[in-house]
């Protein structure tokens, strides 16, 4: 059905709720409910089956079953009510208690696949506040109905089915609502549908309880609605966004530090009101004071402890290079001001704005860090391997002897020299590199950097794909059992 369509039948719901509460009597009312709700059970189980994107057909059968077994109820009391005898306790109720199932059922699944991996606050937020609805329930449906000593034991325990019932969807609605993911048209259909049935079994309950029965109703007609929103998630083109993984929450919502606060106000306000309270419900009090606090203690804990990591992961990406992973300026002006002497190389690949020009910025990415992991493999252990702007990276080498730094130099060319695989093409590069010793202490390592960046350029210049000691000139004498200074790697060459 397309989203017009949809919001079409909700308002015929709508008109339909109006000519049974202000127009028909009883019977003229039950035949049009009937006339309207039986057709669109069948329609809800054909959409609900029809295969669709979103791959959550379990979900939408048991929103439909919801709507088959809730109408089935009603059947059966309009029956009873025109040619029999309603119960007190009957198949109509078993019928009804029954649809709360799939109901609740459906929403945990939609909430465990909006909310992947983000179950745990959400869930906790909701418990609160269900632990101070599901006091109120105790106090006001459940235990007068076990203090009636004029009923059986049977007509005492249905009813207050229904308020158990009601406190499991409420939980199940909340943990819905708090979810992360989009909220549009089905997901508020969704919630509409269920805050209007848990209205509607509010007052079923109480209405009678303050002696406003000509209300009952008018809430029935209410309930109608309730159950045509139901049907509409089922039949909605974008069904599936409740379905549909939410991004990663990255704060609390301060409407539901409110929720939190009241919940947590809820157990000793009843208790302050109702000062005719006996001795089991002073119980409930407590254990719903006790829940609601420690419940709200450990969210807070959980708040506490997701800020410190967010804290602790910030701080990290302050310190690496986001792209490859490496050690960022920072790390490198950090190690050189506090360590000692080191070989310092300044590298700079060969050939990198043509990937850029000729194959876009996701292959110079793809080239960037592979050759970030290239150069930390022809590393030593203690070696510190910085990326500290665009395609240039520095390797620092604490204790290393001008030797050792050459001859890392001749590694890091030959690793550099292979080509890089992206997306079927062969992505060649190589790398300039300049090499200088740092004496150690915050002072120097500004100037070494300088002299081993001056190298790279002297390198360049030479021809590129080679190495060159700061400080020496292409015709320097070589030193012994190396290359000659300035030295060049065939391999890395690039016109």
């Amino acid at each position: 059905m397309t989203r017009r369509g949809v919001w079409a039948l909700i308002l015929l719901s709508v008109v339909v709720f109006l000519v049974r509460a202000f127009v028909l009597g009883p019977v003229s009312g039950h035949l049009l409910y009937f006339a309207f709700v039986v057709p669109l059970c069948g329609v809800a189980w054909w959409a609900a089956l029809r295969p669709r994107r979103d791959n959550a057909r379990q979900v939408w059968g048991l929103l439909a079953l919801t709507l088959n077994l809730t109408v089935a109820g009603d059947c059966v009391q309009a029956w009873q009510h025109y040619f029999g005898e309603v119960p007190v306790v009957g198949l109509a109720d078993v019928l009804w208690l029954i649809s709360y199932a799939p109901q609740i059922t459906a929403m945990a699944m939609m909430a465990r696949r909006r909310g992947a991996g983000q179950l745990s606050a959400v869930t906790l937020d909701a418990l609160t506040m269900t632990t101070a609805a599901a006091l109120g329930s105790y106090l006001f449906f459940i235990e007068p109905l076990f203090a009636d000593g004029g009923t059986t034991l049977l007509e005492t325990i249905v009813p207050a089915a229904y308020p158990i019932c009601d406190v499991l969807l409420l939980a199940a609605v909340l943990v819905l609502l708090f979810t992360p993911g989009r909220r549009g048209a089905p997901v508020l259909l969704q919630l509409a549908s269920a805050g209007l049935g848990l209205t509607a079994n509010v007052a079923f309950n109480l209405l009678p309880s303050v002696g406003a029965d000509e209300w009952v109703g008018l809430v029935s007609n209410l309930a109608v609605v309730g159950l045509v929103l139901m049907a509409a998630v089922v039949l909605h083109p974008d069904r599936g966004e409740l379905t549909v993984a939410g991004a990663q929450l990255s704060r609390m919502h301060p409407a539901r530090l409110v929720f939190l606060g009241v919940a947590l106000l809820t157990a000793p306000v009843l208790g302050t009101v109702r000062t005719d309270l006996h001795t089991g419900e002073r119980i409930a009090v407590l254990v719903a004071t006790a829940v609601c606090s420690a419940l709200v203690l450990i969210r807070f804990m959980i708040a506490v402890r997701e800020q410190e990591r967010g804290r602790a992961q910030l701080a990290v990406q302050a310190r690496l290079d986001p792209l490859t992973g490496l050690a960022n300026r920072t790390v490198l002006g950090e190690i050189l001001g506090s360590g000692g002497p080191a070989v310092l190389l300044y590298l700079d690949l060969d050939g990198f704005k043509a990937v850029n020009d000729l194959h876009g910025h996701e292959a110079g990415d793809a080239v960037l860090t592979a050759i970030a992991a290239r150069i930390s493999t022809a590393v030593r252990a203690d070696d510190l391997v910085a990326r500290i702007g665009g395609d240039e990276f520095v390797v620092a080498c604490p204790g290393a002897s001008m030797a050792e730094g050459t001859d890392l130099a001749e590694r890091i060319l030959r690793a550099v020299a292979p080509p890089v695989p992206f997306a079927g093409e062969r992505l060649v590069v190589g790398a300039s590199v300049g090499i200088a010793m740092h004496d150690g202490g915050a002072g120097g390592s500004t100037g070494a950097l300088r002299a081993a960046d001056e190298a790279m350029y002297q390198a360049k210049r030479l021809g590129r794909g080679r190495w060159v000691l700061a400080g020496t000139g292409p015709s320097a004498p070589a030193a012994p059992d190396l290359e000659p200074v300035g030295g060049r790697h065939d391999l890395a060459v690039r016109p």
